[in-house]
């Protein structure tokens, strides 16, 4: 994917620039999309979601953003403004994932930055793995209140959720990992070398390997678990892990060389799965949908972003509270078109009904969703 060269490409070409457009000019969005969803609030970052941005490689650390539905706009740094003194730093590492579990939001960076958690709604700090050269920390999946579980480009380390602190490497999986999630009574985790492989809860033993699969992970409402690669979309039983295999009209391309998030997202409502055609070394202009055990869903683009524009990071989610899908982009192309932000929104017909313009070298890798 262009998002890790482009972003060290950044730092090595465009170090000299003056960031005038880092600051965010005034949010615009659609009226269409102005919903004000919550009647009574949980806290202040309730009402809306996260975006979550690897920052410009070696320019600054990167950051947390927060949608908000009742006044359609973006508040920029919130971690930082929300714990005076603490920071995601080194400015060396990239902050890729992010995710909330059991009321909690884990932040997690690549390149040997922290991993942090804090609470979903006030964004305070309750606990961190400290910065530490030579990780490469690059998601987390929740097991149960004490447990999880932290994949990195040298494997997976338990990770105790009650004093933050990580245990032992698992020996049953080694190499790269990035994308994992858990359903029924196994953790699916994305491999490197060796595509999906399925582990056991109770013990994480190997269950089942699934060759060829280079983007990963979501889950529909009946527990499936979906992944892809090549031209295929691939749907496993949580019962049985069993494999149905859907002919992609694209082929679904790897993001290993510079790892970030699977763009594939899912329905919170119905069987239905989101993926992007990525390419080899560029982000999506179509994205496609597939409603489980129909093959002419996936006929033609669900949807085309505008002219000039690109997936960045991960790029799509579904967001659970309207019904639509948040795409993040920049402008095509190199060096200060990454400064040129849009985020999309469209709901379920494929139409867009939103549009948040903004400036600034943020390079979003995630939308996070309560």
């Amino acid at each position: 994917m262009k998002k890790t060269i482009t972003t060290k490409l950044g730092a090595v070409a465009f170090s000299l620039l003056v960031l005038v457009a880092s600051s965010c000019k005034k949010d615009a969005v659609s009226s269409s999309n102005n919903k004000t969803l919550k009647t009574e609030s949980l806290g202040k970052y309730d009402n809306g979601f996260f975006l979550i941005n690897e920052g410009w490689y070696g320019h600054g650390t990167g950051s947390v953003s927060f949608y908000s539905f009742a006044t359609n706009t973006k508040q920029d740094s919130i971690f930082t403004k929300e714990n005076p003194g603490k920071t995601l730093d080194p400015a060396t590492s990239t902050l890729e994932y992010g995710t909330i579990y059991n009321n909690k939001l884990f932040l997690v960076s690549k390149v040997g930055g922290p991993v942090v958690v804090t609470d979903p709604y006030s964004l305070k700090e309750l606990g961190r793995i400290a910065a530490v050269g030579g990780n490469n920390w690059q998601a987390f999946v929740g097991i149960d209140a004490t447990k999880g579980l932290l994949s990195s480009a040298s494997g997976i380390y338990p990770f105790d959720l009650t004093t933050y602190t990580t245990g032992t490497k698992l020996t049953s999986v080694t190499g790269s990992v990035g994308d994992m999630i858990k359903s029924g009574n196994y953790i699916f985790v994305l491999s490197q070398s060796k595509g999906v492989i399925i582990l056991n809860v109770a013990d994480y033993s190997v269950a089942k390997t699934i060759s060829g699969m280079v983007v990963a992970f979501t889950k529909t409402p009946d527990g499936s678990v979906w992944a892809a690669g090549g031209t295929s979309l691939i749907k496993i039983s949580p019962a049985t892990l069993a494999v149905t295999t859907v002919t992609l009209p694209f082929t679904a391309n790897s993001t290993w060389f510079a790892w970030h998030p699977g763009s594939i997202t899912a329905s919170t409502q119905n069987n239905t799965v989101y993926i992007a055609n990525n390419g080899t070394f560029s982000g999506a202009t179509t994205i496609y949908r597939y409603i489980d055990g129909n093959a002419a869903s996936l006929a033609s683009p669900f949807i085309t972003i505008p002219t000039g524009k690109e997936l960045y990071g991960s790029g799509i989610g579904y967001v659970p509270q309207t019904n639509q899908l948040a795409v993040t982009t920049v402008k095509s192309g190199f060096g200060t078109n990454y400064g040129v932000n849009d985020l999309y929104f469209y709901d379920l017909n494929g139409t867009q009904v939103g549009d948040l313009s903004y400036s600034g070298y943020y390079f979003p890798a995630i939308p996070v969703f309560h």
